[in-house]
């Protein structure tokens, strides 16, 4: 089963390549606190591990449906 994950942004975009803020924009983030919940999978842990620097990751609480 996918575990899901959550994605905050904390630091800025300023002065970051544009890889970096496209990467961000496509997890769906764009300011600093925003978060978003993905299904976690390999391509996932290739966007995280090129922009790890810029966001805080952590577990989110699975439904119990």
């Amino acid at each position: 089963m996918s575990v899901p994950v959550k994605i905050t942004q904390v630091r800025s975009t300023i002065g970051q390549k544009q890889e970096h803020r496209g990467t961000l924009r496509a997890l769906g983030l764009g300011r600093i606190g925003q978060s978003a919940v993905h299904t976690d999978s390999p391509s996932l842990r290739g966007m995280l591990h090129r922009i790890g620097f810029l966001v805080k990751i952590e577990d989110a609480p699975q439904d119990e449906d």
